[in-house]
This record gives C-alpha cells, sequence and structure tokens, in this order.
C-alpha cells in the first residue's frame, strides 16, 4: 500500500509541473520547416501519428490509443518546455511573436543524474527552440538546439557544491557521438556548436574531449567553436558576448531562416542550425540564444517591412522589453524543468546588463539548487523514468526498489556533528572560569564538528538522494 502511494505521488510530482502544452489543431511537435517539407499524406495525418516522437511526454500513457485508429482523434501529444505568444507593434504594423521550446523525452531527467549521451545519441536535457514571426499571412521562424555534451560522462551530486565531472573511459566515445550528429544532421542540416563551457579547472576535460570527438569525426557539416564565456565576460564585461557574435555572423547568414508567403510559398529555408551548450544548457546557454535570435529577427522584420533597414530591435523601446522577458522567461521555464529552480544571468537577458540584485538572486538560486540537487532530485528523477515509462511496475514479480536502507553514518554522522557545533556555541557564549579551560573546550568541540563534516562529506554519495528506479541506466 505504501508503495502504491510513493508511485504515485511520484506521478503527480510531474503532473504538478509547469509548462505542458498540446494544442487541437496545431502540430506543436513540429517546426514550420519541418511541416512545409512533408507531403500531402502527412498533412492528413491526426496529430498523434505524425507526432515527433522526440518531443511526446504522453507517449506512454496513450500506448493503449495506437491499436485502435478510431480513437487516433480525440487524444493529442504533449509537450513540455514553454511556449509564449505576444502581440506587438512597431511602426504600427501589428504582429505575432512566438517562442516554442520542446524538451526531448528521450534521455530525460534532472540535472545531476542525466548528463551526456546514451547509446542511441540521445543528449541529456535536449531542447529544441523555435523563434517564429507572423506578419499578415507572411510566417518565419528561427530554430537553434541545446543539449548536454554529447559524450559519455556523469556528474554525480556528492554534497560538494560542485562535483567533479567524470568522463567514462570504457564507452565508445566517437560511436555516441556520431550516432548524435548524424541524427542531427538529418534533422537540421549544418551545425554550429557553441561549447560555451570554463577551459579550464574541472570543466576543461570535457572541452577537450568535445574538441577531440569533432576532429575524429572528421565531418564537413560540424563545425565547433570554444568560447569560455565566464573568463570572457568576468567582471562584468558582458559586451564581450559581442565577440562570439562576430565570430557566427557569417555562418547565420548563411544558414538564414525559414520563410513562407502568404500563398504557402516557401521564399527561404533554414540550412543549418546552432547547437549551443555549457554545462547544465541553462543559463549561459539561454543569453547567447537570445542574442541569436534577436540578430535573426531583426532579418525577418526588415524582410517583412515591419523594421525599416535601418532600424534596430534595440531601438523599439516596448517591444525590446518585451523579447527580453520572454526570453528570460524561457530560460526560467527551461531550468525549472532540469535543475529545480529558475536561471541563473537572467537580469542580464531581461535589461541587457549584469545588475547586484541580480547577482544576490543567483546566489539564492544557487542555494536552492545545491539543496535539491543533493537532497530532492533523486525522486524527481524517479518520478520522470516512472512517467515517461522507462520504468514499468510488474504486479506479478514486484520488488521494492523504493525503500531506502541507509547505514548507521546516514543519521550517527549529523547528529554528532549538530551536537558538537552547539556544544561549541555554547562553550563560546557561557565562558568557562579562564580563557584557556574555554579555548580548550571550543577546541575539542570544533575538532569534534570539522573532523565530523569531513567524515559527511568524504561519504557524500551516502547522504544524497539517489533515483532507485532506473539507476544502473542513469549513471552509465
Amino acid at each position: 500500500m505504501q508503495d502504491n502511494k510513493t508511485l504515485l505521488s511520484m506521478i503527480n510530482n510531474v503532473l504538478h509541473t509547469d509548462a505542458f502544452y498540446f494544442a487541437t489543431n496545431y502540430d506543436l511537435t513540429h517546426t514550420l520547416q519541418r511541416l512545409a517539407n512533408t507531403s500531402p499524406e502527412f498533412q492528413h495525418m491526426n496529430l498523434l501519428e505524425r507526432a515527433d516522437q522526440r518531443f511526446v511526454w504522453n507517449f506512454q500513457l496513450l500506448r493503449e490509443f495506437f491499436t485502435q485508429p478510431e480513437l487516433h482523434l480525440f487524444v493529442f501529444p504533449v509537450i513540455h518546455g514553454f511556449i509564449t505568444i505576444k502581440s506587438s507593434s512597431i511602426n504600427g504594423k501589428v504582429f505575432e511573436w512566438t517562442i516554442i521550446s520542446r524538451r526531448s523525452s528521450f534521455r530525460a531527467g534532472v540535472r545531476y543524474y542525466v548528463r551526456g549521451i546514451d547509446s542511441e545519441g540521445h543528449a541529456a536535457n535536449f531542447v529544441e527552440t523555435e523563434q517564429i514571426v507572423q506578419y499578415g499571412s507572411f510566417k518565419a521562424s528561427f530554430v537553434q538546439s541545446r543539449g548536454s555534451i554529447p559524450v559519455f560522462w556523469s556528474q554525480r551530486p556528492n554534497l560538494k557544491y560542485k562535483p567533479k565531472p567524470q568522463i567514462s573511459k570504457t564507452a565508445n566515445h566517437l560511436d555516441g557521438f556520431q550516432r548524435h550528429f548524424d541524427s542531427q544532421a538529418v534533422l537540421y542540416g549544418r551545425q554550429v556548436v557553441l561549447n560555451l563551457i570554463n577551459q579550464k579547472g574541472s570543466e576543461k576535460p570535457l572541452e577537450v574531449m568535445f574538441d577531440k570527438m569533432v576532429t575524429s569525426l572528421g565531418n564537413g557539416m560540424i563545425k565547433y567553436i570554444a568560447f569560455d564565456f565566464h573568463k570572457e565576460c568576468s567582471r562584468m564585461r558582458w559586451h564581450r558576448l559581442q565577440l562570439l557574435l562576430d565570430m557566427v555572423t557569417e555562418m547565420q547568414d548563411e544558414f538564414g531562416y525559414f520563410l513562407v508567403d502568404p500563398d504557402g510559398n516557401v521564399l527561404l529555408s533554414q540550412e543549418g542550425i546552432f547547437r549551443s551548450n555549457c554545462m547544465d544548457c541553462l543559463d549561459r546557454t539561454n543569453v547567447i540564444q537570445s542574442l541569436l535570435a534577436r540578430r535573426s529577427l531583426q532579418s525577418q522584420l526588415q524582410r517583412m517591412g515591419v523594421l525599416h533597414t535601418s532600424q534596430k530591435i534595440e531601438e523599439q523601446r516596448d517591444f525590446e522589453t518585451t523579447y527580453k522577458n520572454a526570453w528570460a522567461d524561457n530560460a526560467d521555464a527551461c531550468a525549472k524543468q532540469y535543475a529545480g529552480t529558475g536561471a541563473l544571468k537572467t537580469d542580464f537577458t531581461r535589461t541587457g546588463k549584469r545588475t547586484v540584485l541580480g547577482v544576490l538572486m543567483d546566489g539564492w538560486n544557487s542555494t536552492i539548487r545545491y539543496y535539491k540537487n543533493n537532497f530532492s532530485d533523486g525522486f524527481r528523477q524517479d518520478s520522470i523514468d516512472l512517467f515517461l515509462g522507462n520504468y514499468s511496475v510488474d504486479e506479478t514479480n514486484w520488488v521494492n526498489l523504493l525503500r531506502d536502507t541507509k547505514d548507521w553514518k546516514f543519521l550517527t554522522l549529523p547528529i554528532i556533528m549538530v551536537v558538537a557545533f552547539s556544544m561549541c556555541i555554547i562553550c563560546l557564549v557561557m565562558a568557562g572560569d579562564t580563557w584557556t579551560e574555554t579555548l580548550a573546550y571550543v577546541l575539542f568541540w570544533g575538532t569534534a564538528s570539522v573532523l565530523t563534516g569531513g567524515l559527511i562529506l568524504f561519504n557524500g554519495p551516502d547522504f544524497v538522494d539517489a533515483p532507485k528506479l532506473v539507476q544502473k541506466e542513469k549513471l552509465d
């Protein structure tokens, strides 16, 4: 009975997550360009049959309906991610502007328990983001993607603020890497990879591995650009992001964007995509994606006649505010789904500059992330796996994986540390007869507190909330 309650609470945990979307008369799982390149037969298929399975989050729940075609018209695919639709006006011309972020259900999960790729080449935290603008009957879109560094690596929580990433020493990285980019090339064409992680410290081996894989693969459709976001923008030098934009300007112009006229004729097609990543594919990634999307949007609005050729989006104060806030909302939604809190650095996305309040909010969100990543994400990972069908409950052969058997360290060490720290404070407040006596007590209890804390950190993995249902698959 208790196990059933736990399993039901897992399902409820997912269902109470924000940002699930469905439509009854529009295919949310495909981009405008993919839909334009389909056959008439595809266009007449119902939404369930033609959906891109990468982005269908209720696929497992609908499995009973697939064998009953007469019911297909009554079921709809659900995507997870972010959608915003804004009606805006520039120069007295009203247009609709939309962001759709589609979060992949393949290798889905939470921040520290799902990293890298799986054996099929599916990347963790893969999100396809499409920016759509419609003026009159003209429609244009610009697509970008984000996803974890596509090699086999992990970063399990262990009570440290930033666990050290571990690259697998036994996996065939090149095979998984090739599978990933082969599928990306089929879907999106040429790839410009923007790797925004640090090029020193614990992140450096991943940057070296990424570069090595691109070189080893030798695929001319992949262009790799490493940009150390934190180094370049340190000490509030956010203007240096222009260095990266200047590097990719020519490639973005070559890729273009998708544009269709009122008669449905395709005037332009997007010939390639920017695939951005940092460690989490959240904060740094969203900043860069918003800048690339703005540049594309300006070109689209000029082509449609909404903007004059000499005008810039940044000069349109009302729309610029709408634009920045929408992209910051997109960042928050993606971050909550993967890391458990809103995104960092959204003050820059919302205002175009870093603020003291923004830095303080980043500190608060980082603290909340630390707690959730260490003490509640195991349950959240299990919830996602159960919801997506990565784990199926077999009532005839039920093995209780949910029972958490902790050894003596789990309760004993924290109690000793709390008692020792409390005694240390008491000795400071209620001083003894002599300062040497007080010092001796403080040193004793302080040492006990520090040593116990060190033991807890040393045994960190035993104290975190780890997933239980699909543990082996998630730690490959």
